[in-house]
């Protein structure tokens, strides 16, 4: 195998100055307001977390970032670079990635072939020529599936590469879903509830695969996740959400002990 030419296999966890930042965002759908005025910012390199109650607005800010919803106001700034809204496949091609609640893999597909779809936006070759596979399309495809088979290896997916993902269980396809994200070599990989529905051994085996992403990786991450155990283990920094505005934002230990939050989320049965 070929020495990697990324930060595929390039241990770099240091948490870094700000990539990543939401300032004075506001969204609404009619009357619904979903963020109201929420700031937030995500460094390089950390694991940072987005909590709330059911209708918080969590998903919400997770689609402006990445450009499904567009914001009434204010901006996200990616790399020094400020937007008024985000497109999402501007958004792929700068290096966001993003994974849904709900799993949206090609089922038909092998698990080689779902992981090699997140190498798209990287191929050059145009289709017909990747198609035939002749001269420079092929030597391509040899590097991008060189690429996909280090992430089989990183996720521990070596028995199930031409298994269809149809065919494996839930927790299994949710790692899959991960390692087409992290196929796409992300520099900010959003996680919508990445270990929902999940059993205790499924969520601990995503919790490794999400701190090797972000300590051997590089890769930043940005999760919602309603397991406070998982969030308050895996998080350097967790940010508050309540009825589309941001109430608290600091490390764990902050937020635990925050008595706004206790108030409208975590509560004494917590």
């Amino acid at each position: 195998m070929t020495a990697p030419e990324t930060h595929l296999l390039a241990p770099q966890r240091q948490v870094g100055e700000v990539i990543l930042a939401m300032e004075d965002v506001w969204l609404s759908f009619g009357g619904v307001k979903a963020l109201q005025g929420v700031s937030f910012d995500v460094r390089e390199h950390e694991v940072r977390a987005i909590i709330g109650p059911n209708g918080a607005g969590k998903s919400s800010m997770l689609n402006v970032l990445n450009g499904v919803y567009h914001p009434q106001k204010g901006r996200i700034v990616f790399k020094g670079e400020s937007f008024a809204d985000m497109d999402p496949h501007h958004a792929a091609e700068m290096g966001i990635a993003r994974t849904f609640q709900n799993i949206a893999l090609f089922r038909g597909m092998t698990v080689l072939e779902n992981l090699m779809t997140g190498r798209n936006l990287r191929m050059k070759s145009g289709i017909l020529a990747q198609a035939l596979r002749v001269g420079p399309a092929e030597r391509e495809e040899i590097r991008h599936r060189e690429a996909v088979e280090r992430i089989i290896d990183f996720l521990e997916l070596e028995p199930y590469r031409k298994t269809p993902a149809g065919q494996l269980p839930y927790g299994l396809q949710k790692r899959v879903d991960l390692g087409r994200a992290l196929a796409s070599e992300p520099r900010v990989l959003l996680l919508d509830e990445p270990m929902a529905g999940m059993n205790l051994e499924e969520k601990q085996d995503m919790c490794r695969f999400i701190l090797d992403a972000n300590d051997q990786l590089g890769t930043t991450l940005v999760l919602i996740e309603h397991d406070m155990g998982v969030v308050m283990d895996i998080s350097d920094r967790v940010v508050v959400l309540d009825y589309g505005r941001k109430i608290a934002d600091g490390t764990p230990d902050d937020v635990r002990s925050d008595q706004a939050v206790i108030d409208a989320y975590l509560g004494s049965s917590h």
